[in-house]
């Protein structure tokens, strides 16, 4: 009988120390899939961030333009007004030197006709 109760507390401590082993294999295997995980996760957070910032920096290179290309037109716009304004005078001058002209022909006309 005690043959037999040590055979089998020998052969439990066996299956023990088996399953023991096979739950530190499973546990080692675990933890290096977490760190494996964990390592592509933070690639996946490193590319993400680098994809955001060359993004944004993208954004800022074309916003910069815009405001550029804003400014070059608020500067043709304010010389064209500048112009319109000038060929204005200039309407009004040719106006009223044409209607002196006028003016000094008839007075010809009728000095003439006289």
């Amino acid at each position: 009988q005690l043959h037999l109760t040590t055979s089998e507390k020998n052969e439990l401590a066996r299956c023990l120390e088996m399953v023991q082993n096979q739950l530190q294999e499973k546990e080692s295997e675990i933890k290096r899939e977490i760190s494996e995980y964990k390592d592509r996760l933070l690639q996946a957070e490193k590319e993400h961030q680098d994809a955001v910032t060359e993004a944004n920096r993208k954004n800022e290179v074309e916003i910069e333009a815009f405001h550029e290309k804003i400014s070059s037109l608020e500067h043709f716009i304010n010389s064209q007004k500048l112009e319109i304004e000038h060929l204005k005078s200039n309407k009004e001058q040719l106006n009223n030197s044409l209607k002196e002209a006028n003016q000094a022909l008839g007075e010809l006309l009728r000095t003439k006709v006289r």
